[in-house]
C-alpha cells in the first residue's frame, strides 16, 4: 500500500508540473514557430549587414519580443528598448572606470533598481537594463566600454525593429492556435483520475 501511495504522489506531482508547461490560453503553433524563425534569421542577417561584432544579440532580442500581434509586441519592445538604453549608458559610464569590478556592478544593479522604482518603471525594463549592464561591465573585451555599450544598443535595437516589423506584416491569426488542449489540471487518464479522487480535486 505504501508503494501505491508513493506512486500516486509521484503521478500527482508530474501532472502538476505538466500543468505548468502545457496550456490552452497561449499555446505554441506552427504559424508562430514559422514567424519566429523568419524573424530571427532576418534579424541576424541585418546585424551581419552592419558588421556588428556580436550580431547574435539581435536575434536574441527578436526572440524575446516576438508575440502573436504587433499590439502584443509593443509593450515588451518598449520595455526592452528602454531597459537596454539605460543599462548601456550605466554600463558604459561605470564600466569605463571599474571594468569587471564586483562591488561597482552590485551598486549599479541597486541604483538602476532605485531609479526604476522612483519612476514606476516595469520590472521587465529593469531586468533588461541589468542584462545589458552585465554584458557591458562583466565580459572582458579589448574595446572601450562605451564602444561595447553602443554595439549592444544597436544590436538590440535591430532585433526589436525586426521583431516589430514581422509582427506587423505577418500577424498570427487566432485560428492558428491549436483547438485541442489538455484538461486544466490532469490529463484524461483512468490512473490519473484515481489520483484526482485521492487528492480530493
Amino acid at each position: 500500500m505504501a508503494s501505491i501511495g508513493n506512486l500516486l504522489r509521484k503521478l500527482r506531482t508530474h501532472t502538476h508540473v505538466a500543468a505548468l508547461i502545457v496550456t490552452r490560453e497561449n499555446p505554441s503553433s506552427i504559424v508562430h514557430a514559422s514567424r519566429t524563425a523568419v524573424a530571427a534569421v532576418v534579424s541576424l542577417l541585418v546585424a551581419h549587414l552592419f558588421r556588428l561584432p556580436e550580431a547574435y544579440w539581435s536575434p536574441i532580442s527578436t526572440l524575446v519580443i516576438m508575440q502573436s500581434t504587433l499590439g502584443a509586441s509593443l509593450p515588451v519592445s518598449a520595455q526592452r528598448f528602454a531597459g537596454t538604453a539605460f543599462g548601456a549608458i550605466v554600463g558604459g559610464l561605470i564600466g569605463s572606470y571599474f571594468p569587471g569590478n564586483v562591488l561597482a556592478f552590485g551598486i549599479c544593479v541597486l541604483l538602476i533598481g532605485l531609479v526604476c522604482a522612483a519612476f514606476n518603471v516595469q520590472r521587465a525594463a529593469y531586468r533588461f537594463a541589468n542584462i545589458t549592464l552585465s554584458l557591458v561591465m562583466l565580459i572582458p573585451r579589448p574595446q572601450y566600454q562605451w564602444t561595447i555599450a553602443l554595439h549592444r544598443f544597436i544590436e538590440v535595437s535591430i532585433g526589436i525593429a525586426v521583431g516589430l516589423a514581422i509582427s506587423a506584416v505577418w500577424p498570427e491569426p487566432k485560428s492558428a492556435a491549436p483547438t485541442v488542449a489538455p484538461t486544466k489540471g490532469f490529463p484524461a487518464s483512468p490512473v490519473l483520475a484515481g489520483v484526482r479522487e485521492q487528492s480530493g480535486q
